[in-house]
């Protein structure tokens, strides 16, 4: 069956330009109607390791070019889809480069790894066990990250060793499965699966069955924030407890269903 591709709404993505997967996550549980436009993002090198150095510069980088390029399709809501660019400055820098977005495209804006604590609090979850394939600088800006917004890390998995750029997106689902099932703790009331560029939203509801607790990933609560925003509360898709189970979205800020 062929669904509506357009005419509901338009949502922009910004994505690191090495990023191989956060297209194909949008585009399998896109709902009815929603069009993604994308925008690729530089400011750092795809030959290094992608560590702390190489994300705050990204991060800090300007994104003038590409929120143009974006601007042009005129978005309801433009996302930043790199979480660690982010999280690695802190609270006050992710809040602030959304205004800036939001300023720049007078579209309602989401980040990554906002979005990942939007969707934590929208579980109820204060305790989380985090995964990610990011080196353990990373990981520890993470977990400050995750503490200023009041949520706890109970546990922290990763990979075991240092991923390039490539080498994250090639995770395979059955490895980000395994990762975070070493994510968890007995006191982790969810699990944070933290990258857009780490195939999490194909086994989602398969860890989820496996833990008995939700799972969030950076692109999930992404696509959750922005159905809450349109204010669609009924996708006619399924993505974890997260999108179309216990926490369907129930407030709008923008569209009429």
């Amino acid at each position: 069956m062929i669904t509506a591709s357009r005419g509901r709404a338009r949502i922009g993505v910004l994505v690191p330009f090495t990023n191989t997967n956060l297209e194909p996550d949008l585009t399998m549980v896109r709902p009815d109607g929603i069009s993604f436009h994308f925008a690729r993002l530089g400011g750092y090198d795809a030959d290094e390791i992608p560590d702390d150095k190489q994300m705050a510069g990204m991060g800090a980088a300007t994104i003038d070019e590409p929120l143009r390029m974006i601007a042009g399709v005129k978005p309801d809501i433009v996302m930043y889809g790199c979480t660690s660019a982010t999280l690695i400055h802190g609270v006050a820098f992710d809040r602030e480069l959304a205004v800036r977005i939001q300023e720049f495209t007078d579209a309602a804006t989401i980040t990554a790894a906002g979005a990942l604590v939007h969707a934590l609090k929208s579980l109820g979850a204060t305790c989380v066990g985090f995964a990610s394939p990011y080196v353990g600088a990373i990981n520890e800006q993470a977990v400050s990250f995750l503490a200023d917004a009041g949520i706890e890390t109970v546990n922290v998995a990763d990979v075991g060793k240092a991923l390039g750029n490539y080498g994250q997106g090639e995770l395979t689902p059955d490895e980000v499965f395994a990762l975070g099932k070493r994510a968890d703790h007995p006191t982790a009331e969810a699990i944070a699966m933290s990258c857009t560029d780490m195939r999490s939203i194909e086994m989602i509801d398969r860890l989820e069955a496996e833990l008995g607790k939700p799972v969030v990933s950076s692109n999930q609560a992404m696509l959750f924030e922005a159905l809450e925003m349109l204010d669609i509360r009924s996708s006619g898709i399924r993505c974890g407890r997260l999108i179309g189970g216990e926490a369907a979205p129930v407030s709008g800020r923008l569209l009429p269903a």
